[in-house]
């Protein structure tokens, strides 16, 4: 086992988004990490202040939550050497064993720091050492799913405060960040954790044969390959097709894709076997503009399915209200 629990501090623009590299709109400043073994304890530790090339002065947000100075940077190294150091720290297990046995496994709390440190390296134009599809894991879904309804994202000291866990060290420093996450991991089982896996979309499918799926214990997630548009992606058969999370068989639509404000659609479904299957497609664009489609299939009660034809229904009034409005 080669858990790496990350954290990340990073600067933005201190002028303005408006000012920003649209590129580089987070620049890290600080990289920590812990590295954890099979029953979730500190093996090893990583930390290192990286002096920022991009914005060179602190913004005032960082300012308040970073404890970090200009003072702090005077001797620190850039960007492209930490990460090198960094990624070879995470590889090195010593004596443990053969290479594959140490492959990382990293652990976040939420999903912006792998996002922000891939970002950062296509910024210096460094070779990405992450597989694709990258699969992580995110412990604040994990302490919703196990501890609270699912859908909650709780700060990390929130959950350092609801599990007891004393307060030793100040929060907003990367290293000791990640060490608070690691013990958020040592309150939960190995399988909570390996059955909650994430997968990152910094990098998304380019064809057909890269679309990712994915199988959990209560829904299917599948990641679609790049449209120019959302009408084209929502065309697609494979991305609106749907099918039952618990036999794999295809399941016929009792209510067709239909959108509900923002970027979501929806649809119903019908399993003979196992009965209403919700559908979800939220359509999101990459740095480039494409679109892609995050669709998830789950087993719903008819409870939940009479919902989703009043949503339905909703939204079809709502229409015909505002095609009238046009008309008057």
């Amino acid at each position: 086992m080669n858990y790496i629990v990350l954290d990340l501090e990073w600067n933005q623009c201190p002028s303005g988004k408006a000012h920003e590299d649209r590129a580089l709109p987070f620049e890290i400043i600080e990289i920590g990490a812990v590295r954890l073994n099979e029953a979730h304890q500190i093996t090893g530790r990583f930390r290192e202040i990286i002096k920022p090339q991009v914005y060179t002065t602190l913004h005032f947000r960082t300012r308040e939550i970073v404890a970090l100075r200009a003072i702090d940077f005077a001797n620190a190294r850039c960007f492209p050497e930490v990460a090198a150091d960094f990624f070879s720290w995470c590889r090195d297990c010593g004596e443990s064993g053969a290479e594959e046995a140490c492959k990382p496994e990293f652990c976040t709390w939420g999903p912006a720091d792998l996002t922000e440190l891939q970002r950062n390296l296509s910024y210096y134009n460094i070779k990405s050492p992450f597989a694709f599809p990258l699969m992580y894991f995110d412990i604040q879904k994990i302490f919703s799913i196990v501890y609270e309804d699912r859908k909650s994202r709780r700060s990390l000291e929130y959950a350092i405060d609801f599990l007891s866990i004393p307060k030793t060290v100040a929060f907003h420093s990367a290293l000791s960040d990640a060490i608070y996450t690691s013990l958020v991991m040592q309150q939960l089982e190995e399988s909570q954790i390996r059955e909650n896996s994430s997968v990152d979309y910094f990098r998304t499918p380019l064809v057909r044969k890269e679309e990712i799926y994915l199988h959990y214990n209560t829904y299917d997630k599948f990641i679609s390959k790049l449209f120019v548009s959302r009408n084209q992606a929502m065309k697609d058969p494979v991305v609106t097709s749907t099918r039952c999370p618990l036999c794999q068989k295809a399941a016929q639509k009792k209510i067709r894709w239909f959108s509900a404000g923002s970027h979501n659609q929806f649809c119903l479904a019908w399993c003979p076997r196992h009965g209403y299957i919700k559908g979800k497609i939220r359509l999101r664009l990459n740095a480039d503009n494409m679109t892609y489609a995050v669709k998830t299939l789950k087993p719903i009660k008819e409870e939940e399915a009479n919902l989703l034809f009043e949503k339905k229904e909703s939204v079809k009034v709502k229409r015909q209200s505002h095609r009238n409005a046009m008309r008057d």
